[in-house]
């Protein structure tokens, strides 16, 4: 039996695609380190991503490539990741305390966009992820009720909120300035004045995330966060019924006008099982969101079946991944998670911070 090498090794891993990164771990630049003895092998790696569940899954996956590939019997994954700041488009300047900002966008009201926002941000907490959620739909704020949160923010000396947190991710909305049932109506200027004051007056602590839950629709909100707003990436939620399709396609389209990378299309509400005769339904259609994820030449990033554990748990401010994290709905959402922000951790990361800041005095 031939002793495995470094290049032996690598050649393996070429040929298996991560399924997240879409590529594999060689031209991802994941792999740290590779050692080889006669029977032994121990790879080091890095992901882009957060990877504390499903690190497990992603190394016994590799463990049984190299030994079936390589005729070893001890392989030895050392996985790690990092989350780093990636680059914006224009010249905004990413904001203190927060790494990558994900808007979590959708073209029309009722499909499901803040349930999503709230489950990718617990699934990204599961993952070991600091995140957090800024509730931007001003007029209907849910985030509060969708993660169990009842009061207002502190003051800090600064004059700052500090976020509220629960279920490990920080959050902020105008849901805890007003009272739950009072209506807020504000003309246009003065909801894109909160929101910039809600976001930078916030002291974020430390987030390697932050999902901001926008209103649906093209409009002041949405504007604001795609010209003034550092945002990494966009995430579109639609369902595949063909208006909420119309609708979605102009949040796309105006992302791309102002050059935010759309990361992809979560398709809600795909199908419908019914729990009594676990009979599964299209009841919005078929299909909708592959192939508008295919025309844009954008990532399906994930389909969401319409069940109502996932309104209970919302409405009881338990979202689904809390209340059963191993069922096939939370591991749905947590593959949706891991499409994003492998996705984002391929892009071009920002140094900003790493140059020092140059004065100029007159002598």
């Amino acid at each position: 039996m031939a002793i495995p090498t470094r290049r032996s090794v690598e050649m393996v891993l070429e040929q298996w695609s991560e399924p997240h990164l879409k590529q594999n771990l060689i031209a991802a630049k994941a792999v740290r380190d590779i050692q080889c003895e006669e029977d032994r092998i121990k790879v080091q790696l890095s992901l882009g991503f957060p990877a504390d569940a499903y690190g497990a899954e992603l190394s016994a996956m590799l463990q049984q490539l190299l030994r079936e590939q390589l005729q070893v019997s001890r392989v030895e994954i050392d996985l790690g990741w990092d989350v780093r700041s990636h680059a914006v488009a224009g010249t905004v300047k990413p904001l203190p305390g927060i790494k990558n900002i994900i808007a979590v966008a959708s073209g029309k009201g009722g499909v499901g966009k803040s349930t999503t926002t709230a489950n990718l941000a617990l699934a990204l907490a599961a993952e070991g992820a600091r995140v957090g959620i800024l509730d931007a739909d001003v007029y209907g704020p849910s985030q509060p009720r969708m993660l169990g949160i009842d009061q207002q923010p502190d003051v800090l000396e600064n004059k700052r909120l500090k976020p509220l947190e629960n279920h490990g991710v920080q959050v902020m909305s105008v849901g805890f300035l007003v009272d739950e049932e009072a209506p807020v109506i504000w003309r246009g200027p003065m909801v894109t004045q909160a929101l910039t004051q809600l976001l930078n007056g916030t002291a974020w602590q430390g987030l390697d995330y932050l999902l901001v839950d926008l209103p649906p629709g093209t409009g002041d909100v949405q504007l604001t966060m795609a010209q003034k707003v550092p945002v990494t990436g966009a995430v579109i939620v639609t369902t595949p019924q063909d208006i909420a399709l119309l609708d979605a396609r102009k949040g796309v389209r105006m992302f791309e006008k102002a050059n935010v990378p759309v990361l992809g299309v979560v398709e809600n509400m795909s199908t419908h099982i019914c729990s009594g005769c676990g009979r599964e339904e299209h009841i919005f259609g078929a299909g909708g969101g592959a192939r508008m994820a295919a025309n844009y030449e954008l990532d399906l990033l994930g389909e969401l079946p319409l069940d109502i554990r996932i309104r209970e748990g919302a409405d009881a401010g338990k979202p689904i991944v809390l209340t059963d994290p191993a069922g096939t709905l939370a591991q749905a959402y947590g593959r949706i998670a891991r499409n994003i922000t492998a996705k984002i951790g391929l892009t071009p990361i920002d140094f900003s911070a790493s140059f020092p800041r140059i004065v100029v005095h007159e002598v």
